[in-house]
């Protein structure tokens, strides 16, 4: 039994994606994948043409990855400190949102959608690891640093705290 060769132009169950180069049984051809304009038949200029584009595609791709590999080098080598109002115990009192992350990025010259980044409203103070997915296979970490703002300041530390004590001793 022969088989004709198509390429499908519609992802198909059970037989192809878009852009595939399959065999078929030519009733079903017939009768269905063409009627249905879910493929075209495969001839040679078509097949050259498929592979010119299917090489341009992956041409594009793989500068896209590298602008988006230089995107994540940069992020990852930032980092961004954001001011909130804090209670005492670290608490903010409203939040750190994905919109304030990316307007902190804008001004670092980096512009990156919102709904990129992956992390829930910041609730405190300090140290804050953000993943920013720029593709499916690339994600960045930014390194944030919450910091309290308004409010009453920290007790300073022993180390702050220690010059002082000797100029007022002298």
């Amino acid at each position: 039994m022969s088989q004709v060769k198509l390429i499908l132009v519609e992802s198909v169950h059970r037989l192809g994606e878009v852009g595939d180069l399959v065999s078929v049984r030519p009733g079903f051809a017939r009768n269905y994948l063409l009627p249905q304009g879910k493929a075209i038949l495969a001839t040679e200029s078509r097949v050259a043409e498929l592979e010119h584009h299917k090489r341009i595609v992956a041409d594009k791709v793989a500068r896209e990855m590298k602008d988006l590999q230089a995107v994540k080098k940069k992020i990852e080598g930032l980092k961004i400190e954001i001011g909130a109002r804090a209670g005492e115990e670290g608490k903010l009192f409203g939040s750190v949102t994905a919109a304030q992350i990316a307007e902190q990025l804008a001004l670092q010259g980096l512009t990156v959608d919102r709904r990129r980044i992956e992390s829930d409203p910041i609730k405190s103070v300090g140290e804050h690891d953000v993943p920013i997915k720029l593709h499916r296979d690339v994600v960045a970490t930014l390194s944030l640093h919450v910091v309290a703002e308004g409010g009453e300041p920290a007790p300073p530390t022993e180390e702050e705290a220690t010059p002082d004590e000797e100029e007022s001793s002298d």
